[in-house]
């Protein structure tokens, strides 16, 4: 377990949740304790290793498309 600094904006109905020490974790709640449990949640699974034969699919079930962002 660490620590890290995440920051909290609440806006509207929604708790914003990030941290730039795990750059793309970024989530929401509409509670501010919500979004704190939503922040590690997402932290958790963007650092957890996915290991790919145990997801089952076949190629049929994968769109691949270039989109303009």
């Amino acid at each position: 377990m660490r620590t890290i600094r995440a920051q909290f904006l609440h806006r509207d109905e929604w708790w914003v949740a990030w941290t730039d020490d795990v750059p793309g974790a970024l989530t929401q709640g509409r509670t501010l304790e919500e979004a704190r449990e939503n922040l590690k949640d997402a932290i958790a699974a963007m650092e957890e290793p996915v290991d790919w034969e145990d997801i089952p699919f076949s190629s049929e079930s994968i769109i691949q498309e270039e989109i303009e962002v």
